[in-house]
């Protein structure tokens, strides 16, 4: 099912490409040759507008992969910032301060090696932004986790929340993965309902939340 038509989609991805930078085109030649799952370059961009309305100083996010993501975190931050990285495979660590490095993005970053929850449970203090992209089992756990030390004004922001239209039970595609539709499900659901949050979901790529604390 595609979430967002695709003559819109190109429209958009080509407004997009005035970041062709050379290390932001060597990661994504690299997801691409690998099948390595990123945001692309129209989330990429919504986080950075995201995260620069914000004026967010403090970011964690859950899932990093080569990095990415953060590369547009750093971009609205700048070296003043705080952007906290996760993933279990210390190979991504090393290629995403290679490629953030090069990029001159990296004096913001601190790469952690572990599972995303356990180092969000160790990481102290609150965040302006929380960023979820983990299995997707997990994202219910993230969630009841991450909600109260997102401070208030603060964005709680988290991909594939549609998952190719798997969440609207009208899909015929088959789940990934046992369970991870009604996971994504479970926590739309939290979301949206939360007194404590105003929420919406973005239908581009695979659909991401954004929902900031009001109090």
């Amino acid at each position: 099912m595609d979430i967002l038509h695709p003559a819109v989609d190109r429209y958009l991805t080509e407004l997009a490409h005035k970041d062709d930078e050379p290390v932001l085109l060597e990661m994504e030649a690299l997801a691409a040759r690998e099948h390595f799952p990123i945001i692309g370059r129209l989330c990429g961009r919504f986080l950075e507008v995201m995260a620069r309305a914000n004026g967010a100083r403090r970011i964690f996010e859950m899932g990093s992969g080569f990095g990415y993501s953060a590369y547009w975190w750093s971009r609205a931050t700048g070296p003043d910032g705080e952007i906290h990285l996760t993933d279990t495979d210390p190979a991504n660590q090393s290629k995403a301060l290679d490629f953030l490095g090069r990029a001159g993005l990296d004096a913001p970053i601190d790469y952690h090696v572990g599972p995303a929850l356990d180092v969000f449970n160790e990481t102290a203090g609150d965040f302006n932004i929380v960023y979820c992209d983990i299995d997707k089992d997990g994202y219910p756990d993230a969630w009841e986790a991450a909600k109260t030390r997102v401070r208030i004004g603060g964005l709680y922001l988290c991909d594939n929340m549609l998952w190719s239209g798997r969440v609207t039970g009208e899909s015929d595609e088959p789940d990934v993965r046992d369970g991870y539709t009604e996971a994504i499900d479970k926590t739309n659901r939290a979301i949206a309902s939360d007194p404590n949050f105003r929420s919406f979901i973005l239908p581009i790529r695979d659909g991401v939340v954004a929902a900031v604390r009001t109090r």
